[in-house]
């Protein structure tokens, strides 16, 4: 018999605790929100007493209409900070407490998490929570949903988490959990959301009862470092909607059993090592409306039965896949993505494919398709890329492609296509990456081209084009890349194309090209190759050619080019130059006159070189002996005159007291940002000589002053007028930096000291940074950056960052993060600098749509480059880039990538390639070899490498906050993290 004081002790446990009253209810949140948090943008303001049950009024807070007692705390996204306030919990009747999207940071202790056991809901999510996860010690019974998502949890999932007996909803995603996946929380057979995705969890199965969880909705266990098979059990989720295992190592066959899943509406398998045949038990899933098997090792023909689903997207790309597409495919009426590329697909695409759908994404690009394209695709107006590059098709180009406004990319190069393009397919006012390579396209470009405005990339190689080049072509603003090359086409360059300011390639090599080569090019400030080559051009090389600021690849070989090289040329920085096979004469400028040019020379005979051989040595001009008399006379004469001259002007000027050698002549403005002490400003204007000239880019040249109190300086003048990209340009990036950096303080953010503006002139001058850059002292091969100053500048460059995205208000934008713009002072601290791209977020401003895409590329956010939003991940996807330079010690874009790769995707695919040989395999091929590595050296690698690739992610939403990254870099302490003072 059970004694009655235990009973009455197990009653007394099951008795509902006592409700406080709403006085004291206001008295809890007061209190807990003056002792525990922060709130910086007065979000809670109207947290003040002013009568009874006023706290039901209070932001966030939501009370029983019959007793007025607190039930809910919801301050999602109010920017608070602090510890976990676990005083809200001694308010006895509170069912929900969402704190979620804030910036509450430390750990949460079973003691301090026990408070809050009668909660039906506790989300946390997007916060800066540290430590392991909360242990659940007490007896949660009515938790219905836990989410902890987004922060910095680590360690292993407690097995506390296993007894939450009505538990609906757990979510745990993007946090740093490690261990495996336990086969305990099979036991929450309540779940209908079962949420680990983004966590490096040690390798290990999908938990093998997963089956027991048969009201499960949502299965997302993304990128957790899943392996081995997917369990047969897992066709017991009858209620299953949504079913992602994307991002792992799982292999062997897809299982039977998951025909069975009648309600599965999402399969998302991308990213792994399956094989096999894809399940005819798929083709029974009416629901379906979703299938991303891409990127593992499907092999067989596609299931007759999928092509009589009513799906949405269809992406088996990447895959080992054979066979042609069912031709039902072309009847679903719901098909909005067709994505099959790099298969081994054969046959005709199925003719009425986007008849009957909204199909906007076609790509079925590195198959072995044959015959035309199917001319309704884009019946539905709806078409937005059309991608079929790498496959055996012929024909024409459909004349109905050329209705397709909605186009925006097209990729069709490396087939068989042949005739002439509709005039009207050239002028579709949307697109803006046209690829045409490697077909047999004849007819002209015509003057409809400058209906395409937003056309950036031209790209129609290797075709029969022919004709002229039509001065149309001047009037598309974003043309970057025009590659017309080997073609037929003839005529003269249109002069008028050197007004493409944002032209970065210019390739029309082999054609029939004539006339000169447009000699006003001083609007290509942005151009970085120029190949002319084997074409027909005549008269002399434009000597503006010499002062395009980032010209990196110059070929004119193979013309009938004549006249005398321009010295110019010899101040460009050139990593390819080729000016052979021309009618060049006279003397080689000295910046080219040695071996390394020889073969870039030859084949021009009438030029000549005291030195270079087999060019002739330049002969002096006869002169008789009266005719040097004269010279001789008139030179001296001419000196006279001239000293004279000089010497009237100098006593003017010192008689008016206006000698001001380096002052500007027009009125001028000064605005000082920081005390200099008797600083003025002349010795500046005096400096700016080109001896003292340490850099030149795109948007003007970098001095080194030294001034008279013996402080160094560095100073930008901007171009202005002929010699850049203009006045607008100019004034706009003057403005951005004088804006952005006139107001910030931080000691990883470079100093604008003051700022001098004229009629004719801007002038901008920073603090000295002693070392360069980081791109210089990373890549420039002046000695070895050891890896504790790497450590060092990416925790002070993700400082830098953090305080412009989370501490100004608005937040501020870089918009251009790269190596070359994080400055190194003589101890290595860094400082972000150039902002002269940066943009200001407006309060409530989740992103901002530009004109155009801005930045460098190798470090662009993917989603930044195709839908031109940015926001602060746009900035945190490119510091990730800057952490993959750091531990590799490769650029953003290097040659041994391989073709259209940069750092991303080159370490993406050596991680891929070496995964099953382990960690250290693929992570030591991936390290700077430069380097001495110790292993603590080599943890830390690992773990900057690892934040690297996070920022590096595909979706913004994976990326963490620039705070988090801080906090990712430095050693985890519960007192929060310690900062690089510099």
């Amino acid at each position: 018999m059970v004694p009655f004081f235990f009973l009455f002790l197990f009653f007394l446990q099951l008795r509902p605790l006592p409700a406080t009253s709403p006085a004291q209810d206001a008295e809890i949140l007061l209190q807990t929100k003056n002792t525990l948090l922060e709130d910086p943008t007065g979000e809670l303001s109207d947290w003040i007493p002013a009568g009874k049950n006023s706290s039901c009024n209070w932001t966030g807070i939501t009370c029983d209409r019959e007793t007025q007692a607190v039930i809910s705390i919801d301050l999602t996204g109010k920017q608070i900070s602090g510890g976990f306030p676990a005083g809200f919990c001694r308010i006895t009747t509170l069912r929900n407490l969402s704190l979620a999207d804030n910036f509450l940071n430390g750990s949460i202790s079973a003691e301090t998490i026990s408070q809050c056991s009668h909660l039906y809901y506790l989300r946390l999510s997007t916060n800066n929570f540290v430590g392991s996860l909360p242990d659940f010690v007490t007896d949660f019974s009515n938790l219905r949903g836990l989410d902890l998502s987004v922060n910095n949890f680590s360690g292993v999932i407690p097995v506390s988490f296993g007894r939450f007996p009505v538990l609906e909803d757990l979510n745990l995603v993007a946090n740093l959990l490690n261990g495996t996946i336990p086969a305990f929380l099979t036991n929450l057979t309540k779940l209908r959301g079962f949420n680990l995705a983004y966590n490096p969890f040690a390798a290990g199965p999908i938990p093998f009862d997963i089956g027991n969880l048969t009201k499960l909705e949502n299965l997302w266990l993304s990128s957790t470092n899943l392996v081995g098979e997917i369990p047969e059990s897992i066709g017991k989720l009858v209620a299953l909607k949504n079913l992602d295992l994307s991002r792992n190592r799982l292999s062997g066959k897809i299982p039977e059993s998951i025909g069975g899943l009648l309600s599965l509406e999402q399969i998302e398998l991308y990213s792994n090592l399956i094989s096999g045949e894809l399940p005819e038990g798929i083709g029974n899933l009416t629901s379906l409306v979703q299938i991303d098997a891409s990127q593992n090792n499907l092999t067989g023909k596609l299931p007759q039965k999928i092509a009589g689903l009513q799906l949405i997207s269809l992406a088996l790309n990447d895959n080992r896949l054979e066979g042609e597409i069912p031709e039902a495919l072309a009847s679903n009426p719901n098909l909005v993505e067709l994505k099959l590329f790099n298969n081994s697909f054969s046959g005709r695409i199925p003719v009425h494919l986007g008849r009957n759908s909204d199909l906007e994404m076609f790509d079925l690009s590195g198959n072995g398709f044959e015959g035309n394209l199917p001319i309704n695709l884009c019946d539905r107006k709806n078409l937005h890329y059309l991608i079929a590059f790498n496959n055996r098709l012929s024909g024409s180009l459909p004349e109905s492609y050329a209705n397709c406004s909605s186009l925006t990319y097209v990729r069709i190069f490396n087939n068989q296509i042949g005739g002439q393009v509709p005039d009207r397919f050239w002028s579709l006012p949307r697109v803006y990456y046209l690829d045409m390579t490697d077909n047999r396209f004849e007819g002209s470009i015509p003057p409809t081209i400058v209906g395409a405005r937003n056309l950036s990339r031209l790209i129609i190689a290797g075709n029969n084009f022919s004709g002229n080049i039509p001065s149309e072509i001047c009037n598309l603003p974003e043309l970057a890349v025009m590659d017309a090359s080997n073609n037929k086409l003839s005529g003269e360059l249109p002069e008028c194309i050197s007004q493409l300011t944002q032209l970065q390639n210019l390739d029309l090599q082999e054609n029939k090209l004539s006339g000169q080569i447009p000699a006003n090019v001083s609007s290509w400030t942005v151009l970085t190759e120029l190949n002319l080559s084997n074409n027909r051009f005549s008269g002399s090389i434009p000597s503006l050619l010499g002062t395009l600021p980032v010209l990196k690849y110059l070929d004119l070989s193979g013309n009938s080019l004549s006249g005398e090289i321009p010295s110019q040329l010899t101040n460009l920085k050139l990593n390819s130059f080729n000016l052979s096979g021309n009618n060049l004469a006279g003397e080689i400028p000295p910046g080219l006159d040695m071996p390394f040019f020889l073969s870039s020379l030859a084949g021009n005979p009438n030029l000549c070189s005291p030195d270079l051989k087999p060019f002739s040595p330049c002969s002096k001009p006869k002169q008789t002996l009266t005719k040097t008399f004269e010279t001789a006379w008139f030179l001296s004469a001419l000196f006279l005159t001239l000293t004279l001259i000089l010497l009237l002007v100098l006593f003017w000027f010192y008689k008016g007291g206006k000698i001001r050698t380096g002052k500007p002549k027009t009125p001028w403005k000064l605005t000082s940002f920081h005390r200099l002490g008797e600083l003025k400003e002349e010795e500046v204007f005096d400096c700016l000589r080109e001896e003292n000239v340490i850099g030149t880019g795109s948007s003007g040249k970098v001095y080194r002053v030294r001034l008279k109190s013996g402080q160094i300086v560095a100073v930008k003048k901007l171009w202005w007028g002929s010699g850049g990209p203009g006045k607008t340009e100019s004034e706009n990036e003057f403005r951005s930096e004088v804006e952005t950096l006139g107001s910030v303080r931080h000691g990883n953010i470079v100093k604008l000291l003051f700022c001098c503006s004229g009629e004719d002139f801007r002038v901008l001058v920073y603090e000295f940074m002693e070392k360069g850059s980081l791109g210089e002292v990373l890549h420039g091969g002046k000695g070895v950056l050891e890896w504790e100053k790497r450590r060092k500048i990416a925790i002070g460059a993700a400082q830098g960052l953090a305080y412009l995205h989370h501490d100004c208000v608005p937040a501020i934008v870089h918009r251009d993060v790269k190596s070359n713009n994080i400055l190194l002072d003589g101890e290595f601290c860094p400082r972000v600098a150039d902002f002269g791209l940066a943009r200001l977020l407006g309060r409530g401003e989740r992103d901002r749509i530009m004109s155009c895409v801005a930045g460098s590329y190798g470090y662009i956010a993917p989603e930044y480059a195709y839908t031109l939003k940015v926001n602060e991940k746009s900035d945190v996807y490119s510091f990730g880039v800057v952490l993959l330079e750091l531990v590799t010690g490769k650029r953003p874009v290097d040659p041994s990538f391989g073709e259209n790769k940069d750092i991303v995707k080159w370490v993406s695919d050596v991680i891929a390639s070496k995964e099953h040989e382990g960690q250290d395999a693929w992570f030591r091929q991936l390290l700077d070899p430069r380097i001495t590595i110790s292993t603590s050296d080599y943890e830390e690698m690992m773990k900057v490498f690892n934040v690297g690739l996070l920022c590096a992610a595909a979706f913004p939403m994976n990326r963490p906050s620039m705070r988090k990254v801080v906090e990712l870099l430095n050693d985890r302490r519960d007192i929060g993290f310690v900062a690089v003072d510099c």
